[in-house]
């Protein structure tokens, strides 16, 4: 199992910090609503990863069968790993390569917010949206849940993933 986990987790890790940040560092000229639907689809098709393990383990490695138990522990692992590159890529791009990222999105949501809200509604959002990043707005934390936010999609794979290939 360690071997499975080991090479897929390592295929989907450098699948996901490869294409996330390609679609960051070329993805500029874009929405921000654009880029969001770019990255989690490179979230998922990096999560691809977690089947093809969990088939490889139960075919190659353990004559045909699998447990759902073992099926969804695999792919959790798998998906830390995708996750770890993820979150890595996103650190790295928010600290070295887009250090404003974070203004930069803030700018932008407010300017947004102009068009959606009016009066008091509007200051409230603005405030509320300023303060959030004030609070949330560091690199590490911006890391740490896009970690946790692929970990989560992944568990939805990892337990479809097992559902389909369980063999006992």
């Amino acid at each position: 199992m360690k071997n499975t986990v080991l090479k897929f987790g390592s295929y989907g890790l450098i699948l996901g910090a490869l294409i996330f940040g390609l679609a960051l560092t070329f993805g500029n000229g874009l929405s921000y609503t654009a880029q969001e639907i770019i990255g989690y689809g490179s979230m998922i098709a990096s999560l691809s990863f977690v089947f093809f393990g969990i088939k490889h383990y139960r075919d190659k490695v353990n004559d045909g069968k699998v447990s759902f138990g073992k099926a969804l522990v695999l792919g959790l692992l798998i998906s830390a790993f995708v996750g770890l590159g993820v979150g890595l890529m996103d650190y790295l791009y928010t600290t070295v390569i887009n250090p404003d990222f974070a203004d930069e999105y803030l700018v932008k949501t407010l300017e947004s917010y102009d068009t959606l809200y009016s009066g008091e509604e509007l200051a409230a959002k603005k405030a509320e949206l300023t303060k959030q990043m004030e609070d949330y707005g560091g690199s590490g934390f911006m890391a740490a849940l896009m970690f946790m936010t692929v970990v989560l999609i992944g568990l939805i794979i990892s337990i479809i993933s097992a559902l389909i290939l369980q063999r006992k």
